[in-house]
């Protein structure tokens, strides 16, 4: 009995803390997971990282198999090409693609539908302390690609769309937790976060990210200066997450001037593209 699959990465159009409104985008690079049901315990291994916590995509295990199976135990391994901790969602990736490879293992991939599917890994994610808001937006965008809009607090999707953007990510070298995140402080853009909302609802997804980057710069303590040096050559860029990454869309001529100064930053720059089909089963 096994499953693999891979989710996407995604960036940030607006970050949920603020309001529980959020929205977010799937981008190219990918989380790939391999579940064995062979035991009666659960245990996670992530490629390349030694010691690396790995009770979000056990946990994501346990209860898909209390849910369409037996309450089988086994191994789960991630390969990622996300970092970890960088505001790319990561952690939601994990967990749709977790999810995704166990339902393969258990031949119960046509029971359950997509949305309900990262809603059993927002749950995980929950269980385990790995987000303040449940992550759905992230989780959304991961599992259906395309653009979504989400309520973090209901769990309910608002909105989807697909762009073909192409997508600049500048990833410096520290780490951010978004368990970490000061909530109250998010709380108090909470006016701003609202017009962004209205904005990502509307379609006008650059804007809306650009404003959620400003405003979610502050209220995190991170610099605006990656943000300023890309608003000449793009109308979409913003903090990704909690940060630390930033991520920048447009055509690709555009990001290839602002790589050119995202490239003197320490950290690493990735030209990707967006994604519109979403988490998937290798067969």
């Amino acid at each position: 009995m096994e499953g693999r699959a891979a989710a996407p990465a995604a960036g940030t159009v607006l970050n949920a803390l603020a309001t529980g409104t959020g929205s977010a985008f799937a981008i190219g690079p990918e989380v790939t997971a391999t579940v064995s049901l062979d035991g009666e315990s659960v245990s996670g291994f992530v490629a390349g990282v030694e010691d690396a916590d790995t009770r979000l995509v056990e946990r994501c295990v346990e209860l898909v198999t209390a849910e369409y199976g037996d309450d089988q135990g086994g191994t789960v391994r991630t390969d990622s090409e996300v970092p970890l901790a960088s505001g790319l969602k990561s952690s939601s990736a994990a967990a749709n693609a977790t999810v995704l490879a166990t339902l393969s293992a258990l031949d119960a991939v046509d029971e359950v539908s997509r949305t309900a599917a990262a809603k059993l890994g927002v749950q995980a994610a929950r269980d385990t302390g790995v987000t303040v808001t449940g992550a759905f937006d992230d989780a959304s965008a991961s599992m259906l690609g395309g653009v979504t809009v989400t309520d973090n607090d209901r769990d309910e999707l608002l909105h989807r769309e697909t762009r073909a953007w192409d997508v600049l990510v500048w990833t410096p070298p520290e780490q951010a937790f978004s368990s970490d995140a000061p909530v109250e402080r998010c709380r108090q853009i909470a006016p701003v976060a609202e017009l962004v909302a209205d904005l990502a609802r509307d379609g006008e997804f650059k804007r809306a990210m650009t404003v959620n980057g400003l405003a979610f710069c502050g209220a995190l303590g991170f610099s605006v200066e990656p943000m300023l040096e890309a608003m000449p050559d793009v109308a979409g860029v913003s903090l990704s997450g909690t940060g630390p990454s930033f991520v920048a869309v447009g055509d690709g001529d555009d990001l290839a001037a602002v790589q050119e100064r995202w490239d003197d930053r320490q950290g690493t720059t990735l030209l990707t593209t967006t994604q519109s089909e979403g988490a998937r089963i290798h067969d």
